[in-house]
């Protein structure tokens, strides 16, 4: 299976997003990727405020837009995350949807973890205007499992295992990591959590600033079950892109078993600290 993993500059300006997303997943498809995955909030991001205004339903023209991308080029597209208005809600889902070839949607994950955190002079306070997802998504896409996660979900090595553990020799991050963090923190997590699970880590990131003053890191790559990077796009607008070949797992699996060695019964989990009265 030949994966890519599309970088851009989203920004409030949808109609612009959507062409240039477009245009980047036909780039992708053309150069023979089956499985094309865009990135965090690729139809739009800004503030909170913002996101809320530009939300759609899944029935909207934005999803719309992505399922016929699928259908015509017969490709599954991980259609990164989109702001979801929620009937009865006041905030919306950050959700990422798995598209097959056929133009249907495969499976719907919506963001767990939200990014409250104060950073390079910025505050994120996703929580205000999101609200988290409670489900834990693996689908079949391209001949193999495919495990759904987004962005901040990277740190957070637990819903890796469980991903792992459910059977996904593919997981997918889009993410809009900021610059700030993404210097030191993004190659090592990727890295690490395809080590730890001994998977394919496909992750598409946003690049460049967005309003008011978000800044990403770009660095869009796709990660071997050794922890190899099989390609990488440090900046500008395009595609990392690299054939997978879904055998190095069970190899990778067989010849470091670490997966196979745990030992569940010695594992308990910690008592929070607010749990112990």
């Amino acid at each position: 299976m030949r994966a890519a993993a599309i970088q851009l500059n989203s920004t409030a300006d949808v109609d612009r997003n959507l062409a240039t997303a477009e245009r980047l997943v036909d780039a992708a498809a053309a150069a023979g990727a089956g499985l094309v995955v865009l990135p965090e909030k690729w139809s739009a991001l800004g503030p909170g405020e913002m996101l809320l205004e530009l939300a759609e339903p899944l029935d909207g023209p934005i999803v719309t837009a992505a399922r016929g991308w699928a259908q015509r080029l017969g490709i599954t597209l991980l259609a990164g995350s989109v702001g979801e208005r929620i009937e009865g809600s006041e905030r919306i889902a950050n959700t990422s949807l798995l598209i097959a070839p056929d133009g249907e949607i495969e499976a719907t994950y919506r963001k767990i973890h939200m990014f409250d955190v104060d950073v390079g002079g910025v505050s994120y306070r996703e929580s205000e205007h999101e609200r988290a997802g409670e489900e834990v998504v693996v689908a079949p896409a391209a001949g193999t499992d495919l495990g759904m996660t987004i962005c901040y979900d990277l740190r957070f090595p637990e819903l890796f295992r469980i991903l792992a553990l459910r059977g996904a020799r593919v997981i997918t991050v889009p993410s809009a990591f900021t610059a700030t963090t993404g210097r030191d923190h993004w190659e090592v997590l990727l890295r690490a959590r395809a080590i730890e699970d001994q998977l394919f880590v496909v992750a598409a990131n946003q690049f460049g600033t967005a309003p008011p003053s978000f800044s990403s890191w770009g660095h869009s790559m796709i990660v071997d079950p050794w922890g190899r990077i099989l390609d990488v796009l440090a900046d500008g607008e395009g595609h990392a892109i690299a054939d997978l070949d879904l055998g190095e797992v069970e190899r990778v699996r067989a010849q470091v078993p670490s997966l196979a060695s745990r030992r569940d019964g010695a594992y308990a989990w910690p008592v929070e600290a607010g749990d112990r009265a």
